[in-house]
């Protein structure tokens, strides 16, 4: 019997590479945001029957997603550093593992402090998917495809919100709201073992072709290879990191509003129950996915026409501002629930195609891009708190017609913060006091 060369049998051994692995990558990362936010909207989708159990006003409600986005606010900025310190494949496992528990843990909830605590832990682990996930994106992606892969990864958002609606009722009507929320933490370590088995950086995976590993690679600006975490005062001194800050600041509210109240809305102003909910509010997050996908493809299909990408992405978010005025003031006026439900399809549509996440990926170094995405989603996510206490006394006192007014001012003014502070898209930056900066 003839003997096998030794490096031929290595050669046979050899994993086969995995064509267009990025978007492998993208998918997985789509995955850990639809299991955040199925796991965040779980309660969002309860809270009616949950109210009547506990006879919560609907002020209550806010002030336990108020302890929620407390803890999501302030683990925004640090999970961002944790991410850049750490790296992302382990980042992302400690954060997807912790968050998964916490949901769980829902199911042990019989008060409105309980509740409060559980929200509180919750918002400790989320942030992590989104920091790792911007990062991860800088890591695996050339900068042409920057904003599609953020699309396709913060899509996930809207697939968790749709899915929410319909499994969670479904899950609730069979077996109780406590079974909810065990379910869907679970799912979490499912994802964790897909994650440790496929992600690793592309000069190091063994799966991914030298062709698509170069293409990677030769991408990334020479003096910016650094994986220590960009100096944080160097990151505060700039005006781009501003920039990508208030613009959350801004959006991020309207982000909470569309997720934690349109099932209430439409349980309290179009006379929905927990079944018709599940039926048909998942049709707006499905329409936020569009969104999503809209706000990458969009900029892209305009650069292959010979756009930069400066032009490209600025005129995306200033065609879905001027349709999320039209749709933010229309809302308060209809009172049919088919046409309630497309006017708000049109808010999370043209929500998640203004595409405020992709902004710090698109101007700074992959190891600043979780620090500057944190200290944006913390900022953000305070914001956010505090506009749930402030929409609960309203919806109690008012309705929502005063929330949706307010949500229509916000994107001017965040289009007007990229312009002056951010300035140019598509160009990375140098941040003082990296190692690698040209001296």
């Amino acid at each position: 019997m003839r003997a096998i060369p030794v490096n031929q049998a290595m050669n046979d051994t050899r994993k086969k590479a995995i064509p267009y692995l990025r978007w492998y990558i993208a998918i997985l990362l789509c995955l850990a945001s639809a299991l955040n936010y199925l796991d965040r909207q779980t309660l969002s989708v309860l809270i009616g029957t949950i109210k009547e159990k506990l006879n919560l006003s609907n002020a209550n409600y806010g002030e336990i997603n108020f302890w929620f986005l407390i803890s999501y606010g302030i683990m925004y900025a640090v999970s961002g550093r944790i991410i850049d310190y750490v790296g992302t494949r382990k980042g992302f496992t400690i954060f997807v593992s912790g968050w998964s528990l916490a949901n769980m843990a829902h199911i042990f909830a019989a008060t409105v402090t309980q509740f409060s605590f559980f929200r509180f832990l919750l918002g400790v682990f989320e942030p992590g998917s989104f920091t790792g996930g911007v990062r991860a994106v800088s890591e695996w992606f050339p900068m042409r495809d920057r904003a599609l892969a953020i699309g396709i990864f913060n899509a996930g958002t809207a697939f968790g919100s749709m899915a929410a609606a319909p499994i969670v009722s479904f899950i609730a009507v069979q077996w109780g709201w406590q079974a909810a929320f065990l379910v869907t933490g679970a799912l979490g370590f499912v994802w964790v073992a897909a994650w440790m088995a496929l992600f690793q950086l592309p000069g190091d995976h063994p799966r991914i072709s030298e062709e698509e590993r170069r293409m990677i690679l030769s991408d990334q600006p020479k003096d910016n290879l650094s994986e220590k975490a960009a100096p944080l005062l160097s990151l505060l001194r700039m005006k781009e990191t501003w920039g990508c800050v208030l613009v959350r600041a801004l959006t991020d509210p309207i982000s909470y509003f569309l997720l934690f109240w349109m099932p209430l809305y439409f349980q309290n102003r179009h006379g929905f129950d927990l079944k018709q909910i599940g039926m048909f509010v998942w049709i707006p997050y499905a329409v936020a996915a569009l969104g999503n996908l809209f706000m990458g493809a969009s900029p892209r299909y305009l650069i292959s026409r010979g756009w930069e990408l400066n032009t490209a992405r600025k005129t995306t978010m200033s065609v879905m501002t001027l349709l999320m005025l039209v749709f933010c003031v229309a809302a308060p006026q209809i009172s049919q629930p088919a046409l309630a439900l497309a006017i708000v399809a049109g808010m999370t549509f043209c929500h998640a195609g203004w595409g405020n996440i992709a902004l710090p990926a698109e101007v700074f170094p992959k190891n600043a891009v979780g620090t500057v995405t944190g200290l944006g989603g913390a900022l953000g996510s305070l914001m956010g708190a505090l506009s749930q206490l402030y929409i609960g006394k309203v919806v109690d006192l008012y309705g929502f017609s005063p929330i949706f007014i307010a949500c229509a001012g916000l994107y001017p003014l965040a289009l007007i913060l990229v312009q002056l502070l951010i300035g140019r898209l598509g160009i990375i930056r140098t941040v003082p006091g990296s190692a690698g900066e040209k001296k």
